[in-house]
């Protein structure tokens, strides 16, 4: 068998049963911190169960290295059966993901869209429904959107929870951070000077101008379930912890740590990955 495709096949089964094992993890972020740190942290939750299934293709890449073009070890039946239910949930990922760029943007009161060159578009019946101060509120938190890219950000994410369908733990870490999202652009906003009642006021006539969406757009509504709790925090003060600097995660350690788990992985799988993968191409017919 071609060793590419072999190579395709096998990160599809193991890669995605890594994800679906790694899925069950709850992801809850138990520790006080500034809003803008937690949203950070709830979108690492967002991503973490990838990294095992990454650490499996870099160790089944390195195997690959290793393998003449033709693999000549014969391949059952049983492997491709048993990776196509993965192969349809990583299709399905996929297809949702391109049809989320294609089809035509709903009907948003005031959203930043576009993941690549993302722009605020706000509704002119809206425009006209809203109070001067609460419209102005408004475009200073999607401003804040835009500035983070938070469209292509909320792409990615839906992407990776679709990858680890049908779990309900992805689904609340997503969940989670899109709430944790709309508040450290909430505090954002209201540190760059934005009244929380005005803002408020402006999630208000939005959301009677039209419910929320789960899009990869960000909407001034955010997530419909967490809206209370959301509005009772703009009337009240700024949380002091908003303007916090030197909490973020540590972006640089993690990635440091990644890379070199998936090099050592590539080095296992140069060196140990035949005996393994010869095993089991012999038991799989």
């Amino acid at each position: 068998m071609e060793r590419e495709s072999l190579l395709a096949m096998l990160i599809i089964l193991f890669g995605g049963l890594a994800l679906q094992l790694f899925a069950k993890w709850p992801g809850r972020i138990n520790v006080k911190s500034g809003s803008r740190s937690l949203e950070r942290l709830h979108y690492l939750a967002v991503w973490w169960p990838a990294a095992p299934a990454l650490t499996v293709a870099a160790w089944l890449c390195g195997w690959a290295l290793s393998q003449p073009d033709p693999v000549p070890e014969r391949v059952g039946y049983l492997l491709f059966v048993a990776a196509v239910p993965f192969a349809i949930v990583g299709g399905r990922a996929l297809l949702r993901a391109l049809w989320s760029l294609c089809r035509s943007p709903r009907r948003y009161g005031i959203a930043t869209v576009g993941v690549l060159r993302p722009r605020i578009v706000v509704a002119p019946e809206l425009e006209q429904t809203l109070d001067p101060r609460a419209l102005q509120a408004a475009l200073a938190h999607e401003r804040t959107h835009l500035r983070h890219y938070d469209p292509l950000r909320i792409w990615l994410a839906q992407f990776v929870t679709d990858l680890q369908w049908p779990s309900a733990s992805a689904h609340a870490r997503l969940t989670r951070w899109l709430a944790s999202l709309e508040l450290a652009r909430d505090d954002e906003a209201r540190a760059g000077g934005v009244e929380g009642a005005d803002l408020a006021a402006a999630v208000l006539g939005s959301l009677r101008y039209q419910m929320g969406s789960t899009s990869a757009v960000a909407t001034l509504i955010g997530q419909p379930e967490a809206l209370s709790a959301r509005i009772a925090r703009l009337l009240q003060p700024l949380p002091s912890t908003a303007t916090a600097t030197g909490e973020d995660p540590p972006y640089h350690i993690v990635a440091g740590g990644l890379a070199t788990v998936w090099a050592v992985a590539i080095a296992l799988g140069l060196s140990c990955g035949e005996p393994l993968i010869g095993s089991l191409l012999a038991l799989s017919y």
